[in-house]
């Protein structure tokens, strides 16, 4: 090919300027890329986003974002409800890592309330309702407050209640060594340190500080204790400055699911007294008469309660949600990893069409959405992001994390926990009489939550799948397992920052920023094609080991 002449070569200073005489930005728009009469739907792995600029520190893009219509995260990320996912472990360590994890309810509604109730009690600023005993309890129910809720630090009172005069407090300090059947009044502190009511969490922080006290009793005018303020949480608000904290009380965020069946309406009562601040309603197929009657039930008993509903992929779908009173609306029917919806009954939509169109139609109501299924890697998190998602629900992403419910074992050599779709047949057979409960056989968590009869409890996937009443189950799910990904206080900073680097080499400095810059067609996509997917992926080589972070 013969040199260009110097005739029609410009000037390298006019370069930027030049870009001005083409028609339109390189790459596709995203409504471009999401014509399904041309592109037809798409899954995550079907597109990527083309690089912008960069001119800052991946260090300053802000994660932060709106899941319902009140709540406002740190970091885009959520668990799903789901029996080898989200229990009290998985809840508590998402919410300090800025996240929400959404604790599963195929159990007993008591079993699920006590897990509500560890999730908020993990860290507060004032504990408005601190677990309160009398000098005639026992050292044996300390203990027990321990096994089920992690502390053992607790105010005695002469009835026992929030409210009467305060005369102690028990340590783990005044139980050691102690028989069981001791009184608390033999062994409580008695010489304490407080604060009266209505000093100020930063005031009453510094006397924390300064008397060098596990606990800081809040008592009024009369010595009857009213609150109560752990060093612990001073700790963890130094160690976690993500964490997900209601504004008012301090205390973490607590999520759970629940059927939209009658039953369902008592179990949401022992969440909500147990502080429940979201509810999730799970079903495969959210546009049902079910779910819009729970939710209008919902929004009258419990108004301040936020309730996202779903799963959804389609604007019809949507439009019924909202119209019903939801805060946040759930995507996604057959694209998670254990879930073959899509293969067994024919309906579905490939996820990035059915967020793309769903957070579209939603976010002129200002109802956020999130996107759920289909998350493999920190891109495809960035990918939903984009397309209008306020957050990704993760199941096997998560699922293997030391947090997650369940035992590890060892399964051709390499260590895993099971993982299964609330789809499954064993999800569908937990909680009846004679059924195993425990996930593939391998022992559940009942870590921080009591320890109750095996009582039969309605089967939560088979409510949220509609074949409860069917003689035969048709699954919609697998089970198997997942290789160990270690904590997930590890994992988790990794997804973040991975986040933050995505979003600088697109050049965005927020993910309100990408939306925005997305919708004005700013932030540009391309198609990729099989080939264009391999060569994006690791190729050529004999060998290779596939280190995430470090």
């Amino acid at each position: 090919m013969p040199a260009p002449s110097k005739a029609t070569v410009l000037s390298s200073s006019d370069a930027v300027a030049h870009l001005a005489s083409y028609q339109c930005l390189d790459g596709l728009s995203v409504k471009d890329l999401m014509d399904s009469r041309v592109h037809g739907g798409l899954t995550y792995n079907d597109f990527l986003m083309l690089p912008g600029k960069i001119d800052f520190p991946a260090s300053d893009v802000i994660t932060d974002t709106r899941i319902t219509r009140n709540v406002v995260l740190r970091t885009p990320f959520m668990s799903s409800p789901m029996d080898t996912v989200t229990e009290t472990d998985m809840a508590i360590s998402l919410a300090l890592l800025g996240g929400i994890g959404v604790i599963h309810h195929n159990q007993s509604p008591e079993s699920q309330a006590a897990m509500v109730r560890a999730v908020k009690r993990h860290e507060n600023g004032f504990i408005a309702d601190p677990v309160v005993f009398s000098p005639n309890h026992t050292v044996a129910d300390v203990l027990d407050i321990k096994a089920r809720l992690g502390f053992c630090g607790i105010p005695i009172t002469e009835t026992g209640y929030l409210g009467a005069k305060l005369v102690g407090i028990v340590t783990s300090r005044d139980v050691q060594f102690e028989s069981p059947e001791t009184h608390l009044g033999d062994v409580m502190t008695t010489s304490l340190v407080t604060a009266p009511q209505g000093v100020t969490l930063t005031e009453a922080n510094q006397i924390l500080r300064s008397s060098k006290k596990g606990k800081l009793p809040i008592v009024d005018d009369q010595g009857r204790l009213t609150s109560l303020l752990a060093r612990s949480d001073l700790l963890k608000n130094q160690n976690y400055p993500l964490a997900s904290k209601n504004p008012n009380s301090k205390q973490l965020y607590a999520a759970a699911a629940v059927g939209t069946r009658p039953s369902d309406r008592e179990r949401l009562k022992l969440l909500v007294e147990a502080g429940l601040d979201i509810v999730v309603l799970d079903s495969s197929q959210g546009n049902s008469v079910f779910q819009i009657d729970m939710i209008q039930w919902i929004k009258q008993t419990f108004p301040k309660l936020e309730v996202i509903a779903g799963n959804v992929v389609t604007r019809e779908q949507a439009a019924s949600l909202i119209a019903a009173g939801a805060d946040a609306l759930r995507v996604g029917m057959g694209s998670g990893s254990i879930c073959i919806t899509q293969e067994v009954m024919a309906v579905g939509r490939p996820q990035a069409t059915a967020v793309f169109a769903v957070a579209e139609f939603a976010s002129k109501f200002g109802i956020p959405v999130i996107a759920d299924g289909g998350i493999s890697n920190v891109g495809h998190i960035v990918k939903a992001l984009s397309l209008g998602a306020s957050a990704v629900m993760m199941g096997g992403l998560l699922a293997g994390t030391t947090e997650a419910p369940g035992e590890y074992f060892y399964h051709d050599g390499k260590r895993v926990k099971s993982y299964r779709g609330m789809g499954s047949l064993e999800a569908m057979e937990q909680g009846r009489p004679g059924a195993s409960d425990q996930a593939n056989g391998k022992p559940g968590s009942t870590k921080h939550a009591p320890r109750l009869s095996s009582k039969p409890h309605e089967n939560a996937a088979t409510t949220r799948y509609f074949s409860e009443s069917s003689a035969v189950k048709v699954a919609q799910g697998v089970s198997g397992d997942v290789q160990d990904k270690g904590s997930v206080t590890a994992f988790i900073p990794y997804l973040h920052v991975g986040v933050q680097h995505s979003l600088q080499d697109i050049g965005v400095r927020s993910v309100s920023e990408l939306q925005a810059g997305v919708k004005e067609g700013c932030v540009r996509f391309e198609v990729r094609t099989p080939s264009a997917q391999v060569e994006g992926g690791v190729h050529g080589l004999h060998s290779y080991t596939k280190r995430l972070y470090a």
